[in-house]
C-alpha cells in the first residue's frame, strides 16, 4: 500500500466526511495507521530539513495537514475503545497505542523541528501573523520544550521510553477498572429484598437477569444499577455488599469484596505511573510533575491551587460540620442506625432530604422524560445562542447512538454531535465530551465544521416507557453539552486553537459548569418538564423544594472534592511513591486532614481514580474548582441581566456576547483575556459561594 496514495477501501483512511463506524473493524487499525503514521514522519522530516524555510506554509501547515487526520483517525480508534470495547478492539488499540505515542514524542522531541519554530517566532514576519496563529506559535514552543526537545541527544530516547510507557499504564489503569466493573453481579432471588428501590429499577435489574438467562434480578457496579441501590435500598446488607465491591475495585481487595482479578490491581500500576512521571519532571528540570502539569494552564503554581483549595475548605468546614451532624442525628433518631456506616450516608441522606423538603430524587425523575429534556436543552442553546438543532442521519457505533446537526438561523451548517446516553457493558462508566474533529479552514478555502462525541451512563429505558432522567443527570447532560458548544460554536479558522484546542486545562470546564446553573431556573425547568405518566409539567411547588434543598449537603460535596484535588495536588508535588506509603495511605490522610467524614478502611478509591491517572487530569482536577469560580460568576452576568430586565435568564443579548467572547474564540487567546472580554473585570469567588448556599443570601 503506497504511503502517498491512502485508499477509501480502510474506512479509517476516508476523511471525505464524517468516520465510517459501520464499516470500521479492529483489523483496519494496524494497516491504517502504518499509511498515517508514514505520512505524518515524511512530513516532520520535510519540514525539518535544512533547506526548508522556516515560513508558517513550509513548516506549520504542511505539519498541521498530515497530522490532522492522524489525530483523526486515532481519535475514532479511542472513542471506539472507550465506547464499544471487545477484545479484538482493545488488542489493536493496545497494539498501535506505543507506535502512535512513540510518533508524537518523535514530534515534541525534534530539535531540527523546533529551531523552525523558533526562528519563525523571532523572524520579521512574526510581526504579521494572526493573533491566533501567534498564540499557535507561543503553545508550540512551550509544548516543545515541554515534550523534551531541549534535552541532550542521549536523554531523549529514555523520555521517550517514559512517555510510551505512561501511555500503556493509562490503558491497562482504565481496561482494570473497566473490567472490574463489569466483573460483578449482585443477584436477588426475592423481590421483598429489594424494598425501597423505584420500580424502573426493579425492572431494569429484572431485564438485567433475563439477558443473562437468569431469573430474579441482577444489580451490577455500573452507576445506574449502584447508586440507587445506595440511595433507596433499605436492604441494609445489601447496601454494604455492593458498597465494599464498588470501592475495592481494581485493588488487592477487589477479589475479597468484588470478584475481581489479581492482574486488575492498580497499586503497582498507580505507584508506577508516579514514579516516571516525577522522573520525567526532573529531567525536564522541574521539582515535580505537579510544576509540568501548571506549565500550560492558568494557575502559576502548585502552592497557589493549594492555597485556592485550602481557603475554599475553610470556608466550607462550617457547612460541612453541621451537614455531617445533622445527618448522624436523623439517621439515629429517624432510622435507627446509631453508627453511620459509609454505606448508609447515601441512604440516610435521601431519607433526610424526603423528610426536610418532603419530595424523593424518584418522584422528581418522573418529571423529565428524555426527550421533554432535549426539547428543553436545545431550547436553551436556541435562544441564547441564535442556532437551531435538528436530527441528522450518520453512521453509529450502537444502536443507541443519535446524530444531531447545529444550524444557524440560515439553514447553513455550524457543527454536527453524536449522543450515546446509555450505560451498557464494553462502555466506560462516566460522562464526557470528546471531539471526532475540529474546525479549520481547508488550504483549497473551504471550512470544516467541527464534530461532537457527547457520552455519558443513564439508565436505558425499561418496561417499554422512555427513559426518565434524574435532575442529577439533567445537570450531568447539561454539563457535557456546555462543553460539546465550546467545541462546536468556534469561530476559530486555525486548528490549534478552535473550540477547546488550546484552551486551558483549568479554563475548559468554565462553559460546562456554566450551563448546569441553567438547571435550576423555573422558566427553563418548567419549559422541559413533562410527568411521564401524565405529562404535566413539574409543579412549581416541587421545584421550590428542589430549589430548597439545592444546597443540601453542600458542605459535604465541597470537601469531598477538595479531597479529590487536594491528594491529585499532593501525589504530584511532593509524595514519595517509592516509600512506605502507598497512594491509598496519603488518600487517608488528606481525608483526615480536609473531610469531617470518616473514609472507611478498606476504601481503594484511588485505584479507580481514572480522572488522574487514565484521563489527563494528573495534578489538574482541581480545574473543576477552579472553574467554578469562573462559571459562576459567568452566569451571574445573565442573573444581573434578568434582574435588570425584571426578565428571564434566557437574555439572548447576554448569551450573543458570551458567543462572542467564550465559545467562538476557543483556544485563540489567554482564557483570563476571554474572561475579562465577556465580563469586563477579573472573576472573584462570590458567586460561586453564593450558589453553594455557602454566604448570607444577601451577598452579592
Amino acid at each position: 500500500m503506497s504511503t502517498n496514495q491512502p485508499t477509501h477501501d480502510n474506512p479509517l483512511l476516508d476523511f471525505s466526511d464524517l468516520p465510517r463506524f459501520g464499516d470500521i473493524r479492529p483489523e483496519h487499525v494496524t494497516p491504517a495507521l502504518d499509511v498515517l503514521l508514514a505520512n505524518a514522519t515524511a512530513a516532520v522530516e520535510r519540514a525539518a530539513e535544512p533547506i526548508t524555510p522556516a515560513s508558517w506554509s513550509d513548516v506549520v501547515e504542511p505539519v498541521e495537514r498530515v497530522t490532522e487526520p492522524l489525530s483523526r483517525a486515532w481519535g475514532v480508534v479511542g472513542h471506539l475503545n472507550a465506547v464499544a470495547d471487545t477484545p479484538e478492539l482493545r488488542a489493536a488499540y493496545g497494539e498501535n497505542l506505543p507506535r502512535v505515542t512513540e510518533f508524537w514524542s518523535s514530534v515534541g522531541q525534534n530539535l531540527a523541528l523546533f529551531e523552525k519554530y523558533k526562528t519563525l517566532a523571532a523572524s520579521s514576519d512574526f510581526g504579521s501573523l494572526t493573533g491566533e496563529r501567534k498564540k499557535i506559535l507561543h503553545n508550540a514552543l512551550r509544548d516543545f520544550r515541554l515534550s523534551g526537545a531541549e534535552l541532550p541527544e542521549d536523554q531523549k530516547p529514555h523520555f521517550a521510553e517514559l512517555q510510551e510507557r505512561q501511555a500503556g499504564l493509562s490503558k491497562s489503569f482504565s481496561d482494570h477498572v473497566l473490567d472490574a466493573t463489569n466483573a460483578y453481579a449482585y443477584l436477588v432471588d426475592d423481590k421483598a429484598q429489594l424494598a425501597g428501590l423505584p420500580e424502573d429499577v426493579i425492572e431494569g435489574a429484572e431485564e438485567a437477569a433475563e439477558r443473562d438467562g437468569k431469573s430474579g434480578w441482577k444489580f451490577t457496579l455500573h452507576f445506574p444499577s449502584y447508586f440507587p441501590v445506595m440511595q433507596y435500598a433499605e436492604n441494609r446488607a445489601m447496601r454494604e455488599t455492593m458498597y465494599r465491591a464498588y470501592v475495592t475495585r481494581a485493588s488487592e481487595l477487589g477479589g475479597t469484596y468484588g470478584g475481581g482479578k489479581a492482574e486488575w490491581d492498580n497499586t503497582a500500576n498507580i505507584a508506577e505511573q508516579l514514579k516516571l512521571r516525577a522522573e520525567e519532571a526532573h529531567m525536564l528540570g522541574y521539582h515535580n510533575f505537579a510544576e509540568v502539569s501548571l506549565a500550560p494552564k492558568m494557575a502559576e503554581s502548585p502552592a497557589q491551587v493549594m492555597a485556592f483549595l485550602e481557603d475554599l475548605a475553610t470556608r466550607a468546614r462550617p457547612h460541612a460540620d453541621q451537614d455531617w451532624k445533622e445527618l448522624r442525628e436523623f439517621a439515629a433518631n429517624e432510622l435507627g442506625l446509631t453508627e453511620l456506616q459509609p454505606w448508609d450516608m447515601t441512604f440516610a441522606a435521601e431519607r433526610l432530604r424526603q423528610k426536610r423538603y418532603s419530595f424523593s430524587e424518584n418522584e422528581v425523575k418522573q418529571y423529565f422524560p428524555e426527550d421533554t429534556v432535549f426539547k428543553g436543552l436545545f431550547k436553551v442553546t436556541e435562544t441564547l445562542f441564535g442556532v437551531k438543532i435538528r436530527r441528522d442521519e450518520a453512521a453509529v457505533w450502537h444502536p443507541d447512538v443519535r446524530f444531531f446537526r447545529v444550524e444557524n438561523q440560515d439553514g447553513g451548517l455550524v457543527a454536527q454531535f453524536y449522543l450515546d446516553l446509555y450505560a451498557r457493558e464494553g462502555k466506560r462508566g462516566g460522562a464526557w465530551m470528546d471531539d471526532a474533529r475540529a474546525r479549520h479552514k481547508h488550504a483549497q478555502g473551504g471550512v470544516q465544521t467541527p464534530v461532537a462525541y457527547l457520552t455519558c451512563n443513564f439508565s436505558a429505558p425499561v418496561g417499554g416507557k422512555p427513559a426518565c432522567f434524574t435532575h442529577d443527570e439533567v445537570i450531568t447532560l447539561f454539563h457535557e453539552f456546555g462543553h460539546g458548544l465550546h467545541h462546536m460554536l468556534t469561530q476559530v479558522d486555525e486548528l490549534a486553537v478552535s473550540g477547546i484546542n488550546g484552551v486551558e486545562w483549568d479554563a475548559v470546564e468554565l462553559p460546562s459548569q456554566f450551563m448546569e446553573n441553567f438547571c435550576w431556573e423555573w422558566d427553563v425547568l418548567s419549559d422541559m418538564s413533562s410527568h411521564v405518566e401524565t405529562a404535566k409539567p413539574l409543579p412549581r411547588d416541587l421545584f421550590d423544594k428542589m430549589l430548597a434543598a439545592k444546597n443540601f449537603q453542600s458542605g459535604l460535596g465541597t470537601l469531598r472534592q477538595i479531597v479529590f484535588s487536594m491528594f491529585d495536588m499532593k501525589l504530584h508535588t511532593d509524595f514519595d511513591a517509592t516509600g512506605p506509603l502507598n497512594a491509598n495511605d496519603l488518600a487517608r490522610e488528606i481525608n483526615e486532614r480536609f473531610h469531617v467524614v470518616p473514609q472507611a478502611a478498606f476504601s481503594r478509591w484511588p485505584n479507580t481514580f481514572s480522572h488522574i491517572f487514565a484521563g489527563g487530569y494528573a495534578a489538574g482536577y482541581y480545574s473543576y474548582k477552579w472553574a467554578e469560580v469562573l462559571s459562576a460568576d459567568a452566569y451571574a452576568a445573565f442573573e444581573e441581566a434578568a434582574q435588570a430586565a425584571s426578565g428571564s435568564v434566557l437574555d439572548a443579548a447576554t448569551g450573543t456576547r458570551y458567543r462572542k467572547e467564550i465559545l467562538e474564540v476557543g483556544g485563540s487567546r489567554p482564557a483570563m483575556e476571554s474572561f475579562k472580554a465577556f465580563r469586563g473585570r477579573e472573576p472573584n469567588i462570590d458567586a460561586l459561594l453564593r450558589h453553594n448556599g455557602m454566604t448570607p443570601a444577601t451577598t452579592h
